[in-house]
């Protein structure tokens, strides 16, 4: 179903803090998360947008005045939300589309791990809000759905729900922004996690080449033992091979032990069979190494040999992190 506009009240609204965009890892979130295929909002239930959308300034102060602009194809995080215009400012403040772009590509994984119906919806009506003559922002609830299912996802790779991200700041007696009926959303709510989503990834080019560049480190890899520890699935390797260091020192490869967040109790088909060799990327979380992707070195795979081409020489994205 796609998403409506939901009149309950007052449409008076302030906007939620500026800057809000960089709440977790841009990249990190981002793309560590990521397999292909979601299909996104197919309709979008709105009010055509008016000539003068001067009313988008409410109160704030930008270099340039409001403009409905085209969505374009490679904002891929809202291309396909069900409308084709969009208002910047955003109502994250994002006066540019370069800024919208950059900040949004961090979302496109976890909506790729379709966690929760809404999630598109939620995440476009913000980022990238449709052309009316005043802001709608997303139901209260919408947000605590999106939440409730996404964040134990957001887990895996260590991240929680940033505390800018309060859905309390959204409107529940207002006009705004709405999937369907709150109580449908229900069903939408994942039951348990089938596969560890570190470990859900499928086998194409640009999707390993997107985790390569929002990993902090990439290894190749032959795997001695697999423990559980705490909740998490402790990976003590054999024989590794760096071929992205980042936040790992040379001096600490020998003694390198990784950590699947969570992931006791799901299955991760990649190490059944610990014979193979694996490429495998993640990022440090305080004391640990994390693993948050990890994929068969395969040659033989036409895609990984894609990879590998691109691997000589990645054009990646630069992007700004929060977490320190």
């Amino acid at each position: 179903m796609g998403a409506l506009l939901c009149p309950l009240g007052d449409p008076a609204r302030p906007p939620p803090p500026r800057g809000w965009w960089g709440l977790w890892a841009v990249a990190a979130l981002g793309v560590l998360l990521g397999v292909p295929g979601l299909g996104g909002a197919n309709e979008y239930d709105y009010v055509s947008f008016q000539s003068d959308i001067s009313s988008y300034q409410s109160g704030r102060f930008y270099a340039k005045p409001p403009l409905c602009v085209a969505i374009p194809a490679d904002l891929r995080l809202c291309h396909s939300v069900g409308y084709d215009k969009m208002v910047l400012p955003n109502l994250l403040d994002h006066e540019t589309m370069a800024e919208v772009k950059q900040q949004a590509s961090s979302w496109v994984p976890l909506l790729n791990k379709n966690c929760h119906m809404g999630t598109q919806v939620f995440l476009c009506s913000l980022f990238a809000p449709v052309c009316l003559d005043r802001p709608i922002y997303p139901c209260r609830w919408l947000c605590e759905a999106v939440r409730d299912s996404c964040e134990p996802v957001m887990q895996f790779f260590g991240f929680y729900w940033p505390e800018m991200l309060k859905c309390d700041q959204f409107p529940q007696d207002d006009v705004c922004i709405a999937m369907s009926a709150p109580n449908a959303t229900e069903a939408s709510r994942p039951q348990g996690v089938a596969v560890c989503p570190p470990c859900d990834n499928e086998m194409k080019s640009d999707a390993i080449l997107e985790h390569l560049c929002a990993s902090e480190f990439a290894l190749k890899m032959k795997i001695k033992e697999v423990k559980k520890e705490n909740g998490d699935k402790k990976i003590m390797p054999k024989k590794k091979k760096p071929l992205k260091l980042g936040t790992i020192k040379k001096k600490d490869l020998k003694r390198l032990v990784l950590y699947l967040k969570n992931g006791a109790d799901c299955p991760c088909h990649q190490l059944d069979n610990l014979n193979n060799q694996f490429l495998i990327m993640g990022r440090k979380v305080k004391n640990q190494y994390l693993l948050t992707a990890i994929h068969k070195w395969d040659k033989k795979n036409k895609e990984f040999k894609k990879f590998m081409k691109k691997m000589k020489s990645p054009e990646c994205p630069t992007f700004h992190s929060v977490f320190k």
